[in-house]
This record gives C-alpha cells, structure tokens and sequence, in this order.
C-alpha cells in the first residue's frame, strides 16, 4: 500500500492518498482522507493515474472538508463522515467556516458512519473509532492489517486537538485517546491531521497532555 501526504488547506492539513501500487488496471482505485484543496489533490490523481472512490473524513472543520464537493462531483466518490459531524459537510455551522472566511461548498454525505464501523474502500479496510472532543463526529481510521492510525485533529506528536472551539470538549477528548486509542494492542503508526507523523507508544509514554491528566 501506497501512502502519500499532501498539505493542503490554509491551515496546512495533512491529506492522505492511499492506494495498492500492485492494483490491476492503468487507473487505479484510491481513498483519500480529509481534502482540504480539491485542485491540488485532483492534479495529484491526474499525475498518477489514481480514481478516487472514497473520501473518508475525520471530523467536519472546513480545513479538512473544503475541497471534498469538488473531488466527489469529478470523481463520484463516496463521502464518509460520522453522524456527529455529518451536518458540516451539508451546508451546518459546524464547519466554522464563518470564524475563518473560508468557502466551503456543501455535498451530499453518502454514508454516514458510526462507531466500529468498517469501510472497505479500494480494496482497504478502516475500522471507524469515535473519538470525540475536537468535534462530537470527530473519528479515527484504524487500518488493522497496516498498523496505522489516521488520527485527524485528535492526536498529534507531543499534543492533541484543540477543544475550545464551539462543539470540543476537553473531557471527551482526554477520555477518546485514554480509552479508545492508548488501550488498543501494540504499537501503531499515527498519521495526524496536522504536523509530523508519530507512534502510539510514543504518544503513550510521552505526550504531555495526557501525562497531565495521570493516566499514563
């Protein structure tokens, strides 16, 4: 499996292209997760002959969203995103947009996820973790067979996502990564909305944030 890291968005989110590099075909099938610039993202598909057939979303701020009507319209992907955060892709305040001036064009969501849920896209399977905090619908991607661990805004290197901003919850935040992601088995790589990517036992044993609440 093929992973490529493209910032995108005004915030520099990091957006994800995945596909199987030993896939048959000229064209080959990929997922994207959090697309924050629709003609970046579509010239890199252009360039490597990818079709998207996914975009899997972490949570609904515009940063990781402005570019998925866009990549679903040219590409007719399927927009996953959590029923918590499913309102901001349509067009709902949650996106908060309005804060930064940012212009996010409003889609359809074509399957709204859950918790545990399993998504198999382009021959690759996600299992959805809620892990709400940054946003009530904010999730992670679990790719089992991998190890890896797509952790949109809720876990960085050394930090975690923000939750002063209208629907975060500090609690909620601190109980998603103590008692959903620290608890899984192993070790993982973590793939984060934002900034280099880390490990989870790195992050177990040193993240400052979660040390403070005396947990780990």
């Amino acid at each position: 499996m093929k992973i490529i890291c493209v910032p995108t968005g005004p915030l520099s989110t990091n957006t994800y292209i995945l596909f199987d590099e030993t896939g048959p075909g000229e064209k080959k099938d990929c997922v994207i997760i959090d697309p924050a610039n629709s003609r970046k993202v579509l010239g890199i598909l252009e360039e490597l002959g990818l079709h998207c057939t996914d975009i899997l979303l972490t949570h609904g701020h515009f940063d990781h969203i402005m570019g998925v009507a866009e990549i679903r319209a040219k590409q007719n992907a399927l927009v996953h995103i959590h029923e918590g955060d499913a309102s901001s892709v349509t067009g709902g305040s949650g996106s908060l947009a309005f804060m930064a001036g940012a212009l996010v064009k409003h889609c359809e969501v074509d399957r709204i996820l859950h918790d545990n849920d399993v998504v198999t896209a382009a021959g690759m399977e996600f299992r959805v973790i809620h892990t709400p905090g940054h946003t009530p619908g904010g999730v992670c991607f679990l790719m089992e067979s991998e190890r890896i661990i797509f952790s949109g805004d809720t876990l960085f290197r050394l930090s975690v996502g923000r939750t002063d901003l209208s629907g975060g919850d500090d609690e909620q935040l601190y109980e998603s990564i103590a008692y959903r992601l620290f608890p899984l088995h192993g070790d993982y790589r973590v793939l984060p909305g934002h900034g280099e990517e880390t490990s989870l036992e790195f992050e177990r044993q040193h993240n400052p944030y979660m040390k403070k609440g005396g947990m780990y």
